[in-house]
């Protein structure tokens, strides 16, 4: 029911992604409907219209996607030596590929906007995550924690004796890891890159083959209970770009071959004599799998509309499906289910020593996270926490992506220059805690949660409460701008927001 002009809420845009001061409106409100009426929603936090106060106690509650802060020293020494620096090459070249059709024109560069964005929000994080793992005193750490958590389990032999040495079990599964894993990432992991036509495809051709399994035989993601979600996003109509595809297609195929060689089996089977980008070009030109109805065809007919289908796309993943399956079979067997067992114990073993002092790795699991609000000092430069409208004002521009919308400047003197605009907080948080509300000591929200500053990157492995940092937009600004900026009274009042002449008495 209400969303602002992408120039507010992306404010800075990629520049200035995982960094702070922030500027940026980002924010939307959604109506929930129960049949044909708005739903009643007697519990809800209520809003709080005065801005955050540096020191004062939040809480933010949320869905945190994935950490791996229990990763041992072997298992970082992979990430760093193998898997970042091919991901962070593949999205480097993606990134040029997708700036070169941008350069297009207008049309290419508003198509290509979307996907760019990702990529250099991809790129950017792998960055940061190697920077952390290229930092000797965090490896220094990482290696100190591990021989201090082994002296602790030495000290426990009947315990010790029951956990082994999965210290040794994973660093031998690394030389699987470095043998496996550019064959799995290009076959299976990444196979496609993003290309939606490569996703239907394959898609459709496994769950052809899957259902007609027992259900214990399936790959996980093609059991009964996953069928109508899978259905669902295989048949809804979607727009596929032809430009786009062929970009994500020929990155893709391009580092197949960079990365396996020639000889490899499976660039004869992708690619036989033709290139990159010119097999790319075939299969989007002679494909069907954007249109739905199509897609429904072949979902519906199962192993014989798969078997009979000429669609290039069907036959090319028909193809190399059988290689990665076995690369699939190879990386579970060999990497992911001996680490599994290993790391299990290893978790069993820090339990049983230092039992609730442990803080769990997030997995998209319901959880509170507490801070407060505050800057930081890095390098004898100290970050204030709060942002205001006057300073998004000072920065802004004439040119993307510092450009306002018409109607910010046109109200620019009806505005606040003190409101504060957004703000960083200690709460830690990881990607799939955008939107998360941060609410104050007395149960009010305050602001939403969107970001995090540059250090917050290294909190998928160890959490710096001197330095990482959430970034949230403020129920002060937004209440500002749905007053004075969009008209949005009935919205302020709908949240609760009283008017402005009675509001500094509540507010304390």
């Amino acid at each position: 029911m209400f969303a602002p002009e992408l120039d507010a809420a992306f404010f800075g845009g990629d520049p200035d992604n995982f960094s702070f001061p922030r500027h940026a409106f980002d924010c939307a409100f959604l109506r929930l409907y129960d049949e044909a009426a708005p739903a009643a929603t007697p519990r809800f936090l209520k809003w709080r219209p005065a801005p955050p106060r540096p020191g004062e106690p939040v809480f933010v509650s949320g869905s945190p996607g994935i950490t791996e802060r229990g990763l041992t020293v072997a298992q970082l020494v992979s990430l760093r030596d193998v898997a970042l620096p091919l991901a962070e090459a593949e999205e480097a070249d993606l990134v040029d590929r997708l700036k070169g059709l941008a350069g297009q024109g207008p049309e290419a560069r508003r198509s290509v906007s979307d996907a760019l964005f990702a990529a250099n929000n991809d790129l950017k994080l792998i960055r940061g995550r190697q920077a952390v793992l290229l930092d000797p005193r965090f490896m220094a750490e990482r290696e100190a924690q591990e021989a201090q958590l082994k002296t602790k389990l030495a000290t426990e032999p009947t315990l010790a004796a029951s956990i082994g040495d999965p210290w040794a079990e994973i660093e031998a599964a690394q030389k699987a890891y470095a043998r496996q894993f550019a064959t799995w990432r290009e076959l299976e992991a990444n196979a496609g890159s993003g290309s939606s036509l490569f996703r239907y495809a394959r898609e459709l051709v496994r769950s052809a083959a899957e259902r007609g399994k027992p259900a214990g035989e399936r790959l996980p993601e093609y059991a009964d209970s996953r069928l109508p979600l899978l259905e669902k996003t295989l048949l809804d109509p979607k727009p596929v770009d032809p430009a786009l595809e062929r970009v994500f297609l020929a990155a893709w195929l391009s580092e197949v071959r960079a990365r396996l060689g020639e000889d490899d089996p499976a660039v004869a089977q992708l690619l036989g004599k033709a290139s990159p980008a010119g097999l790319a070009d075939d299969l989007v030109r002679g494909g069907r799998l954007a249109d739905p109805a199509v897609r429904q065809g072949l979902w519906r007919g199962g192993a014989d509309a798969i078997a009979a289908s000429d669609d290039p796309m069907i036959q090319l993943v028909q193809r190399i499906d059988g290689l990665a399956r076995a690369a699939r079979q190879a990386w579970e067997d060999q990497v992911i289910g001996p680490e599994q067992a290993a790391s299990e114990r290893i978790e069993r073993a820090r339990f049983a020593l230092d039992g609730p002092q442990i803080y769990p790795d997030a997995t998209f699991s319901l959880r509170l996270s507490y801070g407060k609000v505050a800057g930081w000092t890095a390098d004898g430069r100290e970050t204030a926490p709060i942002t205001t409208l006057g300073g998004l004002f000072a920065r802004a521009t004439d040119a993307p992506p510092y450009r306002l919308p018409l109607r910010w400047t046109q109200k620019r003197s009806e505005l606040d220059a003190s409101v504060a605009l957004d703000f960083a907080t200690t709460n830690d948080i990881i990607g799939g805690s955008s939107g998360s509300p941060v609410v104050d000591s007395g149960g009010r929200i305050i602001g939403t949660a969107f970001d995090g500053n540059s250090y917050a990157i290294a909190g998928d492995y160890a959490y710096d409460a001197a330095l990482n940092r959430t970034v949230a937009v403020s129920t002060q600004a937004i209440t500002e701008a749905l007053e004075k900026v969009y008209d949005g009274h009935a919205l302020a009042q709908e949240l609760g927001v009283e008017p402005a002449v009675s509001r500094k008495e509540s507010d304390r």
